[in-house]
Formats: C-alpha cells, structure tokens, sequence
C-alpha cells in the first residue's frame, strides 16, 4: 500500500521522498549491504544494453539522485564522477551486447546483466533492490521496485551509472557511423533513426531481432535479389 501510495506521489508531489524506505525496510528485516540494480538501453533498436549495480553506505546522499531520465545530461555526468569516484560506493557495470540481445531477447539480456551485475560487485550484498516488477534469480533476496529509479537512492545511483555509460558508448559509435545520427538519439527508434535505417540498411550495431531492424533488413535483401 505504502510503496503505491509512494508511485503517486512520484508524479504529484514536490516535497522531497524517502528514497531509503525499501532499503530502510531491508534493514529492518536484518539485511545490511543492500545493493540496487538498473538498466539503459532496452528500447533502443542498435546498440548494447548496460546494467549497473551500486551499493550506497547506509544514510549517504547525493542531492539529485533520481531516475536517469528525468536529468539533464549535465547533471547525470556530474553524478556519476561523484558516484565512481566516492571511496565508500561499491558499483559495477555491465555492457551486454547486441549479439547477444538478438539471441536471447532483450528479456533475457537484462535478466543476465542484472545477475552479472551483483556478481561482479567486490563486495557482495545480502540483498538487492530492482528496478521494475521481475527479478532475475539471484543466490540472495531481492525485490522488483516499480518505479524504482525514482524510489530508491540505491536503484536511482545505478540507474544514472547505466546511462551515462550507454551514452559514452553510442557517442564513440556516433564517430564510427555518424551517418546514423547516434550521438542524438543513442539508438532509439526515433522518426529519423528510421528514415536513416531505411535509406542506408543496418550497421554492425543495429539489433537485428527488433521489427525496424527486421524490415530495414528484408527491403535491402529484396532490393539486392532485384538487381542480381
């Protein structure tokens, strides 16, 4: 009741929310090193798919921790040299690329991630915080928080990690293939991503499972029967 009561307010309210309830909840179930792990990329239809995981020492707060998207890229970037650089936060980040989305689906990719995540963190947490309502089978407790990136500074610090390191990748990618436009929309399906998928085909990034991919890949293939 009291976690639906707090999505409300997410959208209503301009006081400041308690964004250690679940982990405060955990600790009052005897956990102490509680973890929380997000994702970016999983709409986009080219490029990887990066999860993060980060353990906040308890009480610790950064002003401005939130749900990746709501920040400006200013102040994503700035969060995350304060997050990595803390001497006290324990995080990891996991790239998965789009090789393996196409032979897993993107379900199971961000399953995968979310497990490496925890398990490349140095110091193992006895519980683990997501964001959404699916959790992948960890050898610990763990909760779905949906909207957790705006509920839970743990899931909110991993979920700024994830993105500001997916952007990293697809500006570096926007300077292999800039005629794909990437550094401007990171590989969303944007109407010009598609225009541009449509008029020049996939590159090696494009996700090759997801339906625009599919269609940019099948008008060139039939194109190609045509002239041979």
């Amino acid at each position: 009741m009291l976690h639906q009561l707090l999505i409300k307010q997410v959208k209503s309210l301009d006081e400041p929310l308690d964004k250690f309830y679940f982990e405060r909840q955990a600790r009052l179930q005897g956990y102490r090193v509680i973890a929380g792990v997000d994702e970016a990329g999983r709409g986009p239809i080219a490029g990887p798919l990066v999860v993060a995981a980060c353990i906040l020492p308890e009480k610790l707060v950064f002003q401005g921790i939130d749900d990746s998207k709501k920040l400006s890229s200013t102040k994503r970037e700035s969060l995350y040299k304060q997050i990595t650089s803390h001497p006290d936060i324990i995080f990891s980040i996991v790239i998965i690329e789009k090789e393996i989305i196409d032979q897993i689906n993107i379900l199971q990719a961000t399953l995968k991630g979310m497990q490496e995540a925890i398990a490349f963190l140095k110091t193992q947490p006895d519980f683990v915080l997501v964001d959404g309502n699916q959790c992948p089978l960890f050898p610990i407790p763990s909760k779905g928080v949906v909207q957790g990136d705006s509920l839970s500074y743990s899931i909110g610090a991993a979920s700024i990690l994830a993105k500001v390191k997916r952007d990293e990748i697809m500006l570096e990618y926007d300077a292999k293939w800039p005629e794909y436009g990437f550094a401007k929309h990171k590989g969303y399906p944007t109407a010009a991503h598609r225009e541009i998928l449509m008029r020049l085909g996939p590159c090696p990034i494009h996700r090759e499972s997801y339906a625009p991919v599919k269609k940019a890949m099948e008008l060139f293939a039939s194109t190609s029967s045509l002239l041979n």
